[in-house]
């Protein structure tokens, strides 16, 4: 599979990263053949996070890839912590657990890239720093990042974390995608015009942060997936026509919108199924042009002006 580079660090990862939040949902069988087609696609990043299954996914995910020395060496993990039942902890003590306990399920040594997940109102800036320290000197992670935030948090955070941030993690999706198309729509009246988010998409490219679209096939929040749905039936009649052109599946034209993004993204998928992990794989293959690309997005709805 195409890789590209993960934020500023010298770690070559695949342009889509497999998303492993749903292992818990299928048996283990059908999770050791998940986890071996990916390998077999070339998708050898593995998206954790300490909530999934309560950490019953990263136990099955270590489980049925028989983690060894030699198959770390072949692997790139990352997960996230600071998510707590009813409240967010970016505490030092929090996040130092989070990664022991992430580290034994997992049973690895250490973590290539580790996100702080959603934000905590609570963050005390210089808790995180100390624990990132602590975490990098004792060689449990190499990378750190960080997941749905905005510039003035990641700022926040910059001022005390010596480390570079090298992802965020993002919802983003052809129906979710208003970091993208607020572009143009600058000083506009309309609603697609709102700067919701501070204008993250083009902070992350100006600081070399990878952003990685999570729910790439997801409308509203989880809400259910746009493809083949029928209240989406102009975009699906354009990704479908430009599916048949290229003859691949509606999946891979979803993702490979994505992708087609000079911000050079790492879309993390979602599914379990084997086949729907190919298609998606396969978007690394395809390069939309400007006229498919933005067919799709004002087929999706949005206007230019």
């Amino acid at each position: 599979m195409r890789t590209i580079k993960l934020g500023t660090t010298d770690l070559d990862v695949p342009v889509v990263a497999v998303g492993c939040m749903r292992l818990d949902t299928i048996d283990r069988a059908d999770a050791q053949a998940f986890v071996q087609t990916a390998l077999d696609q070339g998708a050898t990043f593995f998206d954790h996070a300490d909530i999934y299954g309560g950490g019953k996914c990263e136990e099955i995910f270590a489980d049925v890839i028989e983690m060894s020395s030699s198959v770390r060496e072949k692997i790139i993990l990352q997960s996230k912590c600071g998510i707590r039942k009813d409240s967010f902890d970016f505490s030092k003590e929090h996040i130092l657990s989070s990664v022991d306990g992430i580290l034994k399920r997992l049973k690895t040594d250490y973590l290539d890239i580790l996100l702080l997940h959603r934000p905590d109102a609570l963050v005390e800036p210089e808790e995180v720093a100390a624990a990132f320290d602590q975490l990098e000197q004792e060689g449990k992670v190499r990378h750190f990042g960080v997941s749905n935030q905005t510039p003035r948090q990641i700022e926040l955070l910059k001022k005390f974390v010596k480390q570079p941030v090298v992802a965020n993690q993002l919802q983003l999706s052809i129906t979710n995608a208003s970091m993208i198309t607020r572009g143009w729509n600058v000083n506009m009246e309309n609603a697609e015009a709102v700067d919701r988010d501070g204008g993250i998409l083009d902070y992350c490219r100006l600081h070399d942060i990878t952003i990685q679209p999570w729910s790439p096939f997801q409308f509203g929040f989880f809400e259910g997936v746009f493809l083949d749905n029928p209240k989406f039936p102009e975009l699906n009649a354009k990704i479908d026509e430009i599916a048949a052109k290229y003859n691949v599946s509606n999946t891979t034209i979803a993702m490979g919108w994505l992708l087609r993004h000079p911000a050079k993204m790492q879309p993390v998928t979602g599914t379990m199924n084997v086949q729907r992990l190919k298609d998606c794989v396969k978007a690394s293959e395809i390069n939309l042009t400007r006229e498919e690309w933005y067919g799709v997005a004002t087929a999706a709805g949005y206007v230019l002006p």
